[in-house]
């Protein structure tokens, strides 16, 4: 007999494909439901819905909307709980209730809208604006970008000199990232760290409210990169592909108010890291789109 009073959806379990690790959580997943809609007393309101790493089901909380989150418990992700309840709803989604030892979560419901229903440049706009509610003194706990960008610096300066992607640019962003690492800078500030389009939703108290980080103790510097290779059949059918790239950063910049140098210089390194994991899956268009995003920003 199922745990569940509902399937999840295939396309989910065929995360389990993936390797032993996410056939391991995806089979935890069911119980780990289960045990959340008895404990906090839910009614299921919905069929679930599911994105990369995780599922979500509609539920009923004392007669109230609210989403059952079961999100992959490794890396980043598995700190989100931490970042809602310190951002308490300003500017990200309200956190109800949480087990974090199994990652699942009780959020508020918001609408299914996300920032794709806008211009491009109007979305930028807003990430922009989200910036000063999120970007928060980070608590104690949290990872630190500084100790990843070590890791990943080091990575990508182990790139064979043969891999698909300029050695210039591995050479720029090996620079920058020894040098972000030893910043002090660096770390610190709450960071959503992925901050996209999709992961802005319509919400009733609030007219736009970010979803799904995957938070860092960090540089609100680092954030902007996610908003520009998102959306990126746009951007390749727009008449001049760079200027659109830098249109979208020049509002990030501008509107946070950021320092322009140092937005770059964070764009410069994602990317090349962005092109370092790409090359490890063989994906080549990932790669092309990681070169033209960092000529695009220093042109």
């Amino acid at each position: 007999m199922s745990l569940l009073p509902f399937a999840l959806p295939e396309g989910f379990l065929a995360h389990a494909d993936r390797d032993a690790r996410w056939a391991e959580w995806v089979a935890a997943v069911p119980r780990r439901l289960a045990h959340a809609l008895e404990a906090w007393e839910l009614t299921v309101d919905g069929p679930p819905v599911h994105g990369h790493t995780a599922v979500v089901v509609p539920v009923l909380s004392d007669g109230q909307p609210a989403v059952l989150k079961a999100g992959w418990p490794y890396e980043e992700p598995r700190q989100e709980w931490l970042a809602l309840r310190h951002w308490d709803g300003r500017g990200a989604v309200r956190l109800l209730a949480a087990d974090p030892s199994a990652n699942v979560l009780l959020l508020e419901r918001l609408g299914a809208t996300d920032l794709r229903a806008v211009g491009a440049i109007e979305a930028c706009e807003v990430v922009a604006g989200l910036y000063g509610a999120l970007h928060v003194p980070a608590p104690a706990r949290l990872d630190r970008l500084s100790e990843l960008i070590t890791r990943w610096t080091d990575d990508l300066a182990a790139l064979p000199r043969s891999a698909p992607f300029p050695r210039r640019l591995v050479e720029q962003a090996v620079h920058l990232g020894r040098a972000f690492a030893s910043d002090p800078a660096t770390d610190g500030t709450l960071v959503h760290t992925d901050l996209h389009d999709e992961n802005v939703l319509a919400g009733g108290r609030a007219p736009w409210i970010a979803i799904d980080p995957q938070p860092l103790s960090g540089d609100p510097h680092y954030e902007p990169a996610p908003m520009l290779w998102n959306r990126w059949d746009e951007v390749l059918a727009a008449r001049d592909p760079r200027f659109a790239i830098r249109r979208r950063f020049h509002t990030l910049v501008d509107v946070a108010g950021l320092d322009e140098q140092r937005a770059r210089d964070w764009v410069v390194v994602r990317e090349a890291h962005n092109a370092m994991w790409a090359i490890e899956d063989a994906d080549p268009e990932r790669v092309t789109a990681a070169v033209t995003i960092i000529k695009a920003v220093q042109d």
